[in-house]
């Protein structure tokens, strides 16, 4: 029985599957065939964002959100390509390869297999609980960042501008800004408009595929201009048609040198790639009642970007629009999410020839609209008044997304909100105590407020007594033993203490002595077990 428990957790397939009927098949394939068609040009995009030839966005749809639908703990969670995983990537890689190069696209499957390889083994070894400590702050912030950074990554394509390759975002902000009246009108209109209709179908229906609508009418009205002038005089290039094949076998590099270099980035896309996917599936599980297993989804996101190395695929993670439109098709099971990679293939063969109707104009307008809503501006409005330390945390990886590498920016600001967490719970409360005369059980009250015995001092403490806390509270008691010299004893009550460790035990020993150094005692009240 224990045996059949563990064999169907590392299979969750096995689980759902035997639950599969015929109606359930239907509404899977259904939403499975919705998730194909909004991924398509979705893959597109991200590609573009994250520096690869388009083609391989979709490859990233494809291998990797079956596997992660198979051995995932998430019914409705759909992996691939998303906007952060594929601009972290870029502004690291980008420095290392030339973007679209041969090289950079070997980097980038590389990069998928040693994520893939450290999901797994954070999976295997039960460190589900990690991705707790990247607050909310950090990852709106860093979104919004992100957002800002596509944008600008963008504008030359939107407005039909060329600007000098830089890493740097003011440096490409200042660039826009001295030569914003040199943009090419037809180029921006098809970028407009492809951004205008988008925005309308999104506000009409928002399980409608607008981003599909959006690009048709973009291309046609690109087409139509490059047939009635040259494509010199409109300016508008397209994409180019993707290669009509299934996804290539590809091979990650295993040079130590290479490996070397991109551990920093490895760890920290594994990281936020992690808690992107994990938030994901814990969102839509408040919807469902579909309850979430941390650590199985690690499994799943491991072995999903191992496989998908092998097959031209970069670093997939859970896609907060794709899962929800998934949900919101209704899909059933995991054969929904797996379905639509299966079915993305056979869609990517018939209209791979189509895409060189594409322009490019239209894609940059479709990343304006995926960056614009990758902000959210009512939980950043609800931070900023809520709590200044948060409003920090959010503040300090938003500039640092846009100033420093995206790596950096996103362990930034997990160490500023591990920071303020440890100042908290380093400080706990020590406050008086004193028995209300009025209550028949003579409840303990905060003891300003009651008459205190004169030689017994009545302490309450709340919180864990650890190394980090040691110090302040040690200086506390000395400060009550001075004050107080009258109230000899102690009588210390810490029902609210959870933990204790050595040096936390040390300093109760050593504030015993003390006490009967003076001539008092110290008394422990309720300390649990």
């Amino acid at each position: 029985m224990n045996f059949q428990r563990r064999f169907n957790r590392f299979f969750p397939f096995l689980r759902w599957g035997r639950n599969l009927t015929k109606d359930t098949v239907k509404s899977d394939l259904i939403a499975g065939l919705t998730g194909a068609a909004i991924v398509l040009p979705q893959g597109v995009a991200f590609a573009a964002i994250a520096g690869m030839p388009p083609e391989y966005g979709l490859y990233t749809s494809m291998i990797p959100a079956i596997i992660a639908a198979l051995f995932g703990s998430s019914w409705h969670l759909v992996s691939g390509p998303t906007t952060a995983a594929s601009i972290v990537m870029f502004s690291s890689l980008s420095l290392i390869a030339a973007p679209g190069s041969q090289e950079y696209i070997s980097l980038a499957i590389t990069l998928a297999f040693m994520v893939g390889i450290l999901q797994l083994a954070m999976g295997f070894i039960r460190l589900g609980a990690l991705v707790n400590f990247i607050s909310h702050s950090v990852i709106v912030g860093f979104t919004a960042g992100a957002a800002c950074l596509i944008a600008a990554k963008q504008a030359k394509t939107f407005l039909g501008i060329e600007i000098p390759d830089t890493d740097h975002f003011y440096q490409t902000v200042v660039y826009l800004w001295d030569n914003w009246t040199s943009f090419h009108p037809l180029v921006m209109l098809v970028a407009l408009t492809t951004l205008v209709v988008g925005i309308v179908a999104q506000k009409i229906s928002p399980k409608f595929p607008g981003m599909i609508l959006a690009l048709l009418v973009g291309s046609i009205i690109a087409v139509i201009f490059n047939a009635t002038l040259d494509i010199e005089t409109t300016g508008i290039q397209m994409v180019g048609a993707l290669p009509q094949q299934l996804p290539p076998l590809s091979s990650p590099q295993f040079s130590l040198d290479v490996l070397r270099d991109l551990a920093p980035l490895a760890l920290a896309m594994t990281l936020f790639a992690l808690t992107e996917a994990v938030s994901i599936a814990r969102s839509i599980s408040i919807k469902s009642g579909q309850p979430i297993e941390g650590n199985q989804e690690f499994i799943g996101q491991g072995l999903s970007n191992i496989l998908g190395s092998f097959f031209s695929a970069y670093v997939a993670t859970g896609s907060f629009n794709r899962s929800g439109a998934n949900y919101d098709a209704g899909a059933r099971t995991p054969l929904a999410a797996a379905s639509a990679g299966v079915l993305l293939i056979g869609l990517v063969l018939l209209v791979a020839p189509l895409t060189s109707y594409l322009p490019m104009a239209a894609v940059a307008g479709l990343l304006f609209l995926v960056a614009w809503r990758l902000i959210n501006f009512s939980q950043i409005k609800k931070i900023l008044r809520a709590d200044k330390n948060e409003a920090l945390v959010l503040c300090v990886t938003f500039f640092s997304t846009l100033f420093l590498k995206l790596e950096f920016a996103i362990l930034l600001g997990v160490m500023l909100s591990l920071m303020f967490f440890l100042r908290k719970t380093s400080k706990p409360k020590l406050e008086p105590r004193a028995p209300d005369p009025k209550n028949r059980k003579r409840k303990f009250m905060p003891g300003s407020s009651f008459l205190e015995c004169p030689q017994m001092k009545i302490l309450q403490l709340d919180d864990s007594l650890y190394f980090g806390s040691v110090s302040h509270v040690g200086e506390l008691f000395r400060r009550y033993r001075e004050h107080y010299p009258d109230q000899k004893n102690l009588f210390l009550l810490t029902q609210g203490v959870n933990q204790i460790d050595v040096a936390g035990a040390e300093l109760l020993v050593n504030e015993a002595n003390a006490r009967k150094a003076i001539g008092g005692d110290m008394y422990i009240y309720q300390l649990k077990d």
